[in-house]
């Protein structure tokens, strides 16, 4: 009996890389990701709770991340955080080109302290997000707590993904917040990694994710 002989395939054929520039009058942001790198970050948007969170997703993810934001703070920090959003998640999608040998989905659990948050993300193409996240405080710092679902909207949004955050308990509005990041990082990490049985496929029956035509 012949034995076949079977051939490793590089789990990542072309670097997984994107930038983007966003300039309008209000924000001038430039956002670069790297899918496949380890995490590394260089981040400075002037408002630094979202900094730290931007660090966070680098850091969980594995995601590269750069972005470099000035936006009119003398104002308020609502359109720095959420072009913010949309510049990352428009990064991660031209990254992610067709979409071909990606996982797809990917979820996280999150603990921390007393807090426990549920993220699940489906790299559909479809952008959706649904937020059920509450907090007992206006502001963290500086920072408006409803930014944060802001970022997650434009995030998802930009990015072409179905994105779910829930926050199951917790009190502390900085490890709810932080929760999220972190989940979405293990979730979007575990979702763009590439599946090495299907290395070179779509990963949806319709044959295409993404675009005008979605999964």
């Amino acid at each position: 009996m012949a034995i076949s002989k079977i051939q490793a395939v590089s789990p990542v054929a072309v670097p997984r890389r994107a930038e983007v520039k966003r300039v309008t009058k209000e924000t001038q942001i430039s956002a670069a990701v790297d899918l496949d790198g380890s995490g590394r970050y260089d981040v400075h948007t002037g408002i630094g709770f979202l900094d730290h969170m931007m660090e966070q997703l680098a850091k969980h993810s594995l995601i590269d991340l750069t972005l470099h934001a000035k936006g009119d703070l003398h104002i308020d920090y609502h359109h720095t955080t959420e072009d913010s959003g949309y510049a990352v998640g428009e990064a991660v999608s031209r990254a992610l080109a067709d979409r071909a040998g990606i996982t797809r989905w990917g979820d996280a659990l999150i603990p921390m302290d007393e807090t426990l948050t549920r993220v699940a993300i489906d790299v559909s193409g479809r952008p959706y997000l649904s937020w059920r996240v509450n907090f007992t405080r206006a502001k963290l710092g500086e920072m408006d707590t409803e930014l944060f679902q802001e970022w997650f909207k434009a995030f998802a949004q930009s990015a072409g993904v179905t994105l779910h955050v829930e926050n199951l308990h917790g009190e502390n509005n900085h490890h709810i917040v932080e929760s999220c990041f972190k989940g979405l990082a293990r979730a979007l990490r575990a979702a763009v990694a590439i599946d090495p049985r299907r290395a070179d496929a779509i990963p949806s029956t319709k044959g295409t994710i993404g675009g005008s035509i979605q999964a």
